[in-house]
């Protein structure tokens, strides 16, 4: 799915985290793993915030540090921006999926724990379609 890289470094008080694809992202941890684990949360946050403000939400950049967003929020994230490069709002989306407006809001929010049924849904309406494969967990 979706992972971005993340910066950490160490200070004396811990580790902070940053992210070049989001230079509003900054969260801390006691150590590397809790900074990874927290930056999860504040990649959702700055996500968030970005579709909020009809902004782009990046592609992620290169890096050795990554953070992987959970799977479905990285799938809200690729409806929202799909919307966003074919020019499709909201209005329109409902429309070509015969739904209310707060039934589009809740699959573009990613706090929300929307099935994947209705993912695939919106998703088909943009010209998409979500496909899920898994792969061995290696370390």
């Amino acid at each position: 799915m979706l992972s971005y890289p993340i910066q950490l470094q160490k200070d004396d008080h811990g580790v902070l985290a940053t992210s070049p694809d989001f230079p509003e992202l900054t969260t801390f941890g006691d150590d590397r793993h809790e900074a990874l684990n927290r930056s999860v949360s504040a990649l959702g946050e700055a996500i968030t915030a970005r579709m909020h403000g009809n902004q782009n939400v990046p592609v992620p950049s290169d890096g050795d540090e990554r953070v992987v967003l959970p799977t479905l929020m990285a799938v809200k994230v690729i409806l929202y921006q799909g919307m966003r490069d074919q020019n499709i709002g909201k209005s329109e989306l409902a429309r070509r999926l015969g739904w209310h407006l707060p039934q589009v809001d809740r699959v573009l929010d990613v706090e929300h724990h929307s099935r994947l049924d209705r993912m695939d849904l919106a998703l088909g309406a943009i010209g998409k379609r979500l496909i899920v494969m898994t792969e061995k967990i290696t370390g």
